[in-house]
């Protein structure tokens, strides 16, 4: 049925193997060490696939043909840094020491900007909640108010040319 799927068996993670992201992750066991920005991009990578083969899955009812079907259908799955760490077995802070690391800043900034870029482009294709991918990725929209009146002049030039002229309407004099 056009991608729907009746699986049973789904945890409560949203996961299509019954397996949460920790569980899931690159390696077990002690923390691994990435010895090099190679072993990162790769780990990186198979963060990626996880969150591509691992939809959340939301319970839709439809009717066809007179009959009432429940059916779990896949939505996409947003990739953060918080879930990139979880999969990589390491902190956040853990990520921010790769971050200033020689070799390894390419492969983080390379990283986020495929997390960023799969957030943004699944929240204008409206597979993720634009509003919330928008407050996570700092998007806001912005207005200017600009100073348009004609006399820019001094700020004291403004107040005296106002005072005479409420003066001039009450008919009084400084």
């Amino acid at each position: 049925m056009n991608g729907i799927s009746k699986q049973k068996g789904n945890n409560q993670y949203g996961s299509t193997k019954g397996q949460p992201i920790w569980e899931a992750r690159s390696s077990h066991g002690r923390n691994p060490k990435f010895e090099s920005p190679e072993a990162l991009w790769a780990a990186c990578c198979e963060y990626f696939e996880w969150a591509d083969d691992n939809p959340l899955w939301e319970g839709k009812v439809f009717s066809y043909q007179g009959e009432i079907i429940k059916a779990n259908v896949p939505k996409m799955r947003a990739m953060t840094i918080s879930g990139l760490c979880t999969f990589l077995d390491i902190t956040r802070q853990t990520w921010g020491t790769f971050r200033s690391m020689e070799g390894f800043s390419d492969v983080t900034s390379r990283a986020e900007d495929i997390i960023y870029d799969q957030k943004f482009s699944g929240a204008a294709a409206d597979l993720l909640n634009a509003n919330i991918i928008a407050r996570d990725l700092g998007l806001k929209e912005q207005s200017q108010v600009e100073d348009v009146t004609p006399d820019k002049g001094d700020r004291d030039k403004r107040r005296s040319r106002i005072k005479e002229l409420f003066n001039r309407g009450t008919g009084r004099d400084s």
